[in-house]
């Protein structure tokens, strides 16, 4: 009996530690000055062959490819040097749970750079950014690190039930991951600093929004944290490939976001696509998914959050007239409904899906979607012909849609957006021949659950 007893004490106090320390920790600013000049005090160094571990905390997931310049003549440490690569490489640092403002300097006091950021799962920070020799720029954005664990006032209670596939993505781990692309990426400085003012966009959903792990998959979800200006605004995304309203809830993730989530916060839903597979007694739009629909509005209210509900987009399905035939029979029907009974702001995907492929008509839709002819990719010796599921192209022009549904449902987050999305996009789409997405190397991918 005394062995139980010593026993629980010395969990409880094991308990106390990790939460004190669990906080502490969040109170951490990262600095990081890259090559291998000299280091600026307070930074630190971070050479090619600087590799991450759990026990250092941060570095290079791989030194392949890396390489070091340094410019002696110039004499601030943060940019006579930087590093750089000629494929896309990644950089992890140790963080807890939380939102995070980084900053990024970027450039080579004698050359060009071109330079695109991605955090986590291919999530876009960052439009392409280009330095000229001699010109050196900082690129700002607020990201989202998570881990599994759900946390009721600071001590764990239960985790988030990931399905297999999902156990290798990075947006699950305990580090904060970013990709450095493009055609000539030069990385001098890298700064992280906790952010807890941040009104967080959490998001809740299946394969049409979540952020797809790998190419050439991608949703709008992935797409839009780069539309927000940054510090003010940050998109938490917990969709995943496959969800239904009920089996989302099932798997604890939303009660992870409701456990993370502080008054004045946003929760987005947008499902339909896999509820309407559902089968059985009182399963169905205006029963099962309408009562679903009104529990996760509740239980955001309960928290002094702010939901807002979005119709799912059609899938690419045209009839003979070119016109796009409604799959998703009244699921649609009854989102807007309850956004009406319940006094929720509604973005209706829907409508300005329809809207958005007609416009591309049948042949051009198919760069919006995952269609791609046998060894486009490695491994893929198959035919990819999705007509649910987006390319980056796709997922980009569905993203403006919910920026502009927004604006149109006047919700106070919209006036965080950046002044110069091209909305005209949706109208009129840009052409794919201007549509610039360096592949990433985590390629290629089993294709979403969920259809």
């Amino acid at each position: 009996m005394g062995w139980i007893l010593n026993s629980k004490a010395y969990l409880v106090l094991v308990v106390i530690v990790i939460v004190d320390s669990h906080e502490a920790f969040c109170q951490k600013k990262w600095q990081f000055d890259f090559g291998n000049g000299s280091t600026k005090e307070g930074f630190m160094p971070i050479g090619i062959k600087t590799l991450y571990s759990d026990s250092l905390g941060y570095g290079f997931e791989s030194s392949q490819n890396l390489t070091n310049h340094n410019n002696r003549k110039i004499k601030d440490p943060l940019t006579s040097d930087y590093i750089t690569s000629s494929e896309p490489f990644f950089f992890s640092v140790l963080v807890p749970e939380g939102n995070y403002d980084v900053e990024v300097v970027l450039g080579d006091k004698q050359g060009i750079s071109e330079t695109v950021i991605r955090a986590e799962c291919r999530r876009a920070m960052s439009d392409l950014v280009v330095t000229q020799s001699g010109e050196i720029s900082s690129v700002k954005f607020t990201v989202h690190a998570r881990d599994t664990i759900i946390r009721t006032n600071g001590i764990a209670t239960g985790f988030v039930k990931l399905k297999q596939r999902e156990r290798d993505y990075l947006h699950w781990d305990k580090k904060l991951t970013l990709e450095f692309n493009g055609r000539a990426p030069k990385i001098c400085r890298l700064t992280i600093t906790p952010n807890k003012e941040a009104t967080t966009v959490f998001l809740a959903g299946n394969s049409t929004v979540v952020d797809q792990d790998k190419e050439p998959w991608a949703a709008w979800g992935q797409m839009i944290p780069n539309f927000f200006i940054p510090g003010k605004v940050v998109v938490a995304n917990y969709a995943e490939s496959g969800e239904a309203l009920s089996s989302f809830r099932s798997a604890r993730r939303l009660e992870k976001i409701l456990n993370l989530m502080k008054p004045g916060d946003y929760l987005f839903i947008e499902f339909g696509h896999n509820d309407q597979k559902q089968k059985g007694n009182g399963i169905g739009p205006w029963t099962s998914y309408s009562n679903d629909l009104r529990d996760y509005i509740t239980k955001c209210r309960s928290k002094g959050g702010i939901p807002v509900l979005i119709t799912s987009m059609h899938r690419r399905s045209f009839d003979a007239t070119g016109n796009i035939s409604n799959t998703l029979g009244e699921y649609p029907a009854a989102v807007r409904k309850v956004a009406i009974d319940e006094n929720v702001a509604l973005i209706d995907l829907n409508t300005m899906s329809k809207n958005l492929y007609e416009t591309w008509g049948v042949e051009e839709s198919l760069k919006a979607f995952v269609h791609f002819p046998a060894n486009s990719f490695p491994g893929q010796d198959k035919p990819l012909m999705d007509n649910t599921h987006f390319s980056t192209y796709g997922a980009y022009h569905i993203a403006l849609c919910i920026a502009k549904g927004m604006i149109d449902a006047k919700l106070p987050l919209a006036i965080q957006l950046k002044n110069n999305l091209p909305l005209e996009y949706i109208i009129k789409p840009m052409k794919f021949s201007e549509w610039y997405w360096p592949l990433s190397s985590l390629r290629p991918s089993l294709k979403p659950d969920g259809n």
